[in-house]
């Protein structure tokens, strides 16, 4: 029962100071869960990451969902779920009940700003650490190189056409799972 109420209070911190959704956790995530807990390495920690975001839901609570799972089977997974949306159901629904009445207040609109600015260097520091561990040679380098820049020529598109150039992330953790197997020659065997 202690690692589970362990499991709860992790993803509740997280949950609770995390703002700016899924991306901006993952600082957070790989203090509590790599560092502090050990319930994963970096790089398991990545591979639940990009699962989160390509199955259905929020990305924070589906890798919650998969670490809490792999400690303590489905208990753990939800234990962790609940941990990681409990102080999100409490602080909007404290919100929604003010917020309506102050949100045309410009130092609100100000300090929205200013979260956002936060959330994009939180994003970007995310960002850092997944690329040390993730770009790691010639194939990995390719990838990110064809996702970027397919990404990039889409989000050109979709400028002019929106509704032509609208594609889902999962397309793209597809197309790089293809170029992974491709590039490394898909022969199942993983180097060491």
């Amino acid at each position: 029962m202690k690692k589970l109420w362990d499991m709860f209070l992790a993803f509740a911190r997280i949950g609770g100071l995390t703002f700016g959704g899924g991306y901006a956790m993952l600082p957070m995530l790989q203090r509590e869960v790599v560092e502090k807990h050990h319930w994963a390495t970096e790089e398991e920690l990545a591979d639940y990451y990009a699962i989160g975001q390509c199955t259905p839901g929020v990305i924070a609570v589906n890798t919650a969902t998969f670490i809490g799972y792999r400690q303590a089977g489905i208990i753990g997974g939800i234990f962790a779920t609940l941990g990681v949306v409990f102080p999100s159901i409490v602080i909007i629904t404290v919100i929604a009940a003010f917020l309506t009445n102050f949100a045309e207040l410009k130092v609100i609109q100000y300090a929205f700003e200013g979260i956002r600015v936060c959330v994009c260097v939180l994003i970007f520091n995310a960002v850092q650490k997944l690329w040390k561990k993730s770009v790691i040679d010639q194939p990995t380098t390719a990838i990110f190189l064809l996702v970027f820049l397919v990404s990039a020529g889409l989000a050109v598109g979709q400028s002019f056409y929106p509704d032509l150039f609208t594609v889902s992330p999962i397309v793209y953790v597809v197309i790089a799972g293809a170029a992974g197997v491709v590039l490394h020659g898909g022969n199942g065997k993983k180097e060491v």
